[in-house]
């Protein structure tokens, strides 16, 4: 997956024996007026005279060796007025070369080949070009401090060909897709790394230490790049798309299938050769796969991850200062009002997700490292239908049309160091509140990037019928390079703080602190290759008016061993504290004493069948509460194509203590069993590098059996509960989802996808004890199927001026 590469480049390492590892390599730019064919074959003329990057480094799993002759890889790099163009041989074995198909912007079982580029050589941000042994793109964006954003997606062009010597590959990289100066001559940062699955054995041209932190900034040099000018970015990607859905609600006026039709269009805009506009119009998410629902019996809200793309892709900015939850915008809105719907109506139709208008980003980086963000949507209203004690319909506004706006300033400073400033705002219409959030956010590093302190400061404004200001900061330093490290971290926020209209909020009024050991080596020893181990030790307050809360240690260690299997494990201890959330209504509970052991096992994932999991078990000290959990995946490749993986969870709890009702304005507590069940099924099959059809099937239940309850008294402590009796408060919650897409890629970057989507829920306040009963009963409750087609095709502006002969 893509995930994959932050790993990457976070534990790569590399000493060279036979060169300096110290001294950055570079590489001198040829101008070429021959263009290379885009073929995978490297027998074109414009490839003759070009210089050989190689000598690769080692990453793993012997960090520091020079690659082997018999494997080495040769690059070669020209460009002309439009594009660079890469040349890639990599030596080896033709039957040992891995290439499985998978979708795009996957790597799966397969060998690849890259190129990452810094067009303003600032060593901060680049661009990541991948190509798997078996035609498959992946590309990335990279900043200042290594973080990834594997969801920026640019269209070029590559070609693979496996033969004799191993495999090879070209790519064309357009100027439509990099960002750079308008400077006559430059310089371009450049760095190479490839990737041997069966192995595991990684590799990179220019030396990048694992104990310094960053990755950018140890990268390459291409010197000499000539009169190249920014080309007009411009391209349109209008969609249509058709569903049909259908849900057995049987009611009176209620059709149980409907249909309808959309259309709509993204649109990217080069304003200059540093800014990009990214607009989509009447945006259709319709086929992003099902959020993974879950029973939450916790105070706290779940935080789901995003699946549509316009807010995954290009948000490095927008993200800074985890102020941006972009689920808040029509997918989980933080507001709803419910004032016009009384006790006695019924509700028939309830919205639950805001439909997004549209959405427009503007993003970019000046020469002098200024960093410019503006991000804003609008949702439209939300109604509820309901119905009166005298039938009669009608509806109410829940949620009405809502702005949503972000405006980021993030000046690039010296040493991988950084100064940002952050503004959100929420604006309603009508009389709903408003809210604004601003933060400053400061990141400092020394000369060799060895030691940090980095902070923030916030401020959150709420505009309504009563007005609110809440504050907030963090403070962090240690020392982040070498085999130890580190780190000092300090959390405030008062109790007024909220940023949950446009972020990812569960609570505040806290003063949290934090210290954080760590010691990883990475040359490889007699029975492993790589070791890391560390220690947290956390101690928490309420800031108002400043009584303890928690305090707590956890640790543990990984090391992967010289099999390529890996393994971590983990300790964990949280002394009695005091909790003011889960009593719903402010009252401190006295939390018991808890600890924790848990250990994970990773396979060689170059095996055909691999298989891997953890077990985890806690004790609380209050009953002697017991949580036990058993995860076990297995992966298993029948061919290149195809490929199946099932995913088995099971994590019971006895004698548990927690909140579970109100009862006159008082908090009731009970000791509970639980039982949790997740199994998941996946499966694909890749027709060609750019067709193929993965389906997913998960099956979730979970149950609370209440066997006592406790009235939570004013001193935190518990007493058995002597009023009247309790009902509706077991729980046992099932949910059934099928997400099942074909998407064929039928020109560079137009698709086609066919979605075909089942989903069922069931929520009871009684249990059924047995798995397969479970099963039965959500297959046959009431399931809402959709099936839908959706057409996007890029247009590329110079390309369509192109084929009109106008230049």
């Amino acid at each position: 997956m893509k995930r994959w590469a932050f790993l990457f480049f976070t534990f790569i390492t590399t000493y060279c024996a036979a060169q300096d590892p110290a001294k950055q390599k570079q590489l001198q730019a040829i101008r070429t007026n021959q263009l290379p064919k885009i073929d995978g074959v490297l027998d074109d003329a414009c490839w003759e005279q070009v210089p050989v990057a190689t000598d690769f480094f080692e990453i793993r799993p012997v960090p520091g060796r020079v690659e082997k002759k018999e494997r080495r890889t040769e690059m070669k790099i020209i460009y002309d007025d439009v594009a660079i163009y890469v040349y890639a041989r990599m030596y080896d074995a033709r039957d040992s070369v891995s290439h499985e198909l998978v979708s795009r912007d996957n790597i799966g079982n397969a060998d690849f080949i890259s190129v990452i580029v810094d067009p303003f050589y600032d060593k901060m941000n680049g661009n990541g070009f991948f190509v798997t042994a078996a035609g498959v793109q992946f590309d990335a964006k990279y900043s200042q401090v290594g973080d990834e954003d594997p969801n920026w997606n640019a269209v070029w062009e590559s070609a693979v060909k496996i033969d004799d010597l191993g495999w090879s590959c070209e790519m064309k990289v357009p100027y439509s897709a990099l960002r750079f100066s308008t400077k006559d001559v430059q310089n371009w940062g450049l760095n190479f790394s490839r990737r041997i699955q069966r192995s595991n054995t990684q590799t990179f041209w220019n030396y990048v230490n694992p104990t310094v932190n960053g990755f950018i900034n140890q990268e390459g040099l291409w010197t000499g790049v000539k009169d190249i000018k920014p080309p007009l970015r411009l391209s349109f990607s209008p969609y249509v798309s058709a569903y049909i859905n259908h849900y057995p609600a049987n009611l009176p006026g209620v059709k149980n299938t409907t249909s309808r039709f959309n259309g709509g269009m993204d649109v990217k805009y080069g304003i200059n050769n540093s800014f990009t506009l990214d607009m989509t119009l009447v945006p259709d998410f319709g086929q992003v796969q099902s959020d993974n629902r879950i029973l939450n019996l916790t105070p706290f809200e779940v935080k789901f991850n995003e699946n549509r793309q316009f807010f995954t892709e290009g948000t490095e900015l927008f993200n800074k200062g985890d102020l941006f939850y972009s689920k808040r915008i029509g997918s989980i809105p933080s507001y709803y009002n419910y004032s016009e719907v009384s006790g006695s109506d019924k509700i028939i139709k309830d919205q639950t997700e805001a439909k997004v208008l549209n959405a427009t980003k503007i993003s970019g980086r000046t020469a002098r490292g200024l960093g410019i963000g503006i991000f804003n949507a609008i949702t439209n209203s939300m109604k509820t239908e309901v119905e009166d004690a005298n039938g009669n319909v009608r509806e109410v506004e829940t949620q009405p049309l809502t702005n949503y706006n972000i405006l980021v300033f993030d000046q690039s400073l010296k040493n991988n160091s950084s100064a940002t400033f952050i503004n959100t705002n929420v604006l309603r219409q009508g009389s709903a509140y408003d809210a604004n959030v601003s933060a400053l956010l400061f990141n400092l590093n020394n000369k060799g990037n060895k030691y940090f302190v980095n902070g923030n400061g916030k401020m959150s404004y709420l505009r309504g019928a009563e007005t609110s200001t809440g504050y907030s900061y963090t403070l962090r330093f240690g020392k982040q390079s070498g085999n130890f490290t580190w780190s000092y971290n300090q959390v405030y926020a008062d109790d007024k703080f909220d940023p949950s209209d446009m972020g990812f909020f569960t609570n505040n009024n806290f003063l949290d602190q934090r210290i954080g050991l760590g010691y990883s080596v990475y040359k490889p020893g007699k029975w492993y290759n790589e070791w890391q181990s560390w220690l947290n030790i956390n101690y928490s307050r309420r800031a108002i008016p400043g009584d303890f809360q928690s305090a707590g240690v956890n640790g543990g260690s990984y090391v992967r061993f010289k099999n390529l299997w890996s393994a971590e494990t983990d300790l964990s201890y949280e002394a009695k504290g005091k909790d003011f959330y889960e009593s719903r209504n402010g009252q401190v509970y006295n939390s018991p004493e808890r600890y924790g052991i848990s250990l994970y096992i990773n396979p060689n994932r170059a095996k055909a069948y691999n298989f891997g999991g953890n077990i985890r078990f806690f004790e609380q000290q209050l009953f002697g509460g017991k949580e036990y959990n058993l995860y076990l995946f297995q992966n298993f490749r029948l061919n290149d194509k195809v490929a199946f993986g099932l995913d088995l969870n099971y994590n019971p709890n006895f004698d548990y203590v927690n909140w579970a009702t109100m009862q006159g304005g008082q908090s009731i507590f009970s000791r509970y069993d639980r039982r949790t069940v997740e199994n998941s099924f996946d499966a694909k099959y890749t027709f060609t590098n750019l067709m193929g059809v993965t389906v997913v099937l998960r099956h979730y239940w979970s149950d609370r059996r209440n066997k006592d309850f406790f009235l939570l008294k004013q001193d935190g402590n518990l007493a058995d509960y002597q009023g009247p009796a309790l009902t509706g408060t077991d729980r046992n919650y099932n949910v059934f989802n099928i997400d099942l897409i074909y998407t064929w890629q039928f020109a560079p970057g137009s698709t086609l996808s066919v979605s075909y989507k089942d989903a069922a829920e069931t929520y009871d306040t009684y249990y059924t004890q047995r798995y397969n009963k479970n099963l039965d009963g959500i297959l046959a409750a009431p399931q809402n199927n959709s099936l839908s087609v959706k057409v996007l095709y890029y247009v590329d502006y110079l390309d369509l001026k192109k084929k009109h002969g106008k230049i």
